[in-house]
């Protein structure tokens, strides 16, 4: 019986020492896994500091003259979709994969997406549901006359600027496509909340719009099987995204290509990550020789 007892001990005493030897071990060699930088940026167009968080691309050097593309992303804090978006620009820019060109990624943490991401609403039960909203117009100058020449002063980029957003981030996306499309070149909108005041987006008078398109535009529009939206008049968001599509198709404009991707296996949660990995398929087509 002794011996039993002090066999345990002698157990117990070499596991807690090699418990103990082991751990120092690991937080002497540990050091973090970077996977990009925090930027910050002051703006007076919202009157509040914003982060940024943002991926530089393998072999990036401040001192190269080589430039490269810039992705910005919506909802791009580290808990939002930063990381896994990140990690499929890095996938497809592979040098076996060669689907994305090497790219920067701007992910623009959220402070108040249904502030920034809505225009003034005409139904009073929407005013009062989502009290902050109505105010992209603040968020779109703060991407164009802060945002953009903050980033191109900073980095090494080029004249290619592509934006990724999903439900009011993808109406944001709208309201700038069809607003202001030259701000960027790809557009990649997933499940957009055209619902957003009776959809009034869809209203933007066409011949506006083929005169806006001055420059090759490239839209990637995609929604799951996502149903009715949260409206006093039932909206259907694949509806409702395959009407923006057509609206687009419908200026004709030579300068605008435009892809409709519906994901019937995917729902409003589960979508953004493949509808933007099918995306990189539409935009950065692999030329067959």
């Amino acid at each position: 019986m002794n011996k039993a007892i002090i066999l345990s001990f002698l157990l117990f005493s070499s596991t807690l020492i090699f418990s103990q030897n082991n751990k120092s071990e690991t937080t002497e060699t540990s050091k973090p896994f970077v996977l990009g930088i925090i930027d910050e940026i002051q703006s007076k167009e919202l009157g509040e500091k914003r982060i940024l968080n943002i991926y530089l691309p393998e072999g990036y050097k401040a001192e190269d003259n080589t430039k490269y593309p810039v992705i910005y992303l919506l909802d791009g804090s580290a808990d939002e979709d930063f990381i896994h978006i990140v990690g499929l620009v890095q996938f497809n820019s592979f040098e076996w994969v060669k689907q994305v060109p090497k790219s920067i990624v701007v992910g623009i943490a959220t402070v108040d997406r249904r502030r920034d991401f809505t225009f003034p609403t005409t139904i009073e039960k929407d005013q009062k549901r989502y009290a902050t909203s109505g105010h992209s117009d603040q968020f779109i100058a703060f991407i164009e006359k802060e945002l953009q020449p903050f980033i191109d002063k900073k980095y090494k980029t080029t004249n290619s600027k592509t934006i990724i957003g999903q439900s009011l981030g993808g109406l944001l996306e709208t309201e700038i496509l069809l607003k202001k499309p030259t701000l960027f070149n790809k557009y990649v909108i997933v499940s957009p909340s055209i619902w957003w005041d009776n959809a009034s987006i869809l209203n933007l008078d066409s011949a506006i719009l083929q005169e806006n398109f001055s420059q090759k535009t490239d839209i990637y529009i995609a929604v799951g099987k996502e149903g009715p939206t949260p409206t006093e008049i039932p909206r259907v968001m694949e509806v409702d995204a395959n009407l923006l599509a057509e609206k687009i198709k419908k200026t004709k404009s030579k300068n605008v290509k435009v892809y409709y991707d519906f994901l019937p296996q995917e729902n409003h949660a589960t979508i953004l990550h493949p509808a933007v990995s099918n995306s990189f398929r539409f935009l950065y087509p692999i030329k067959k020789n």
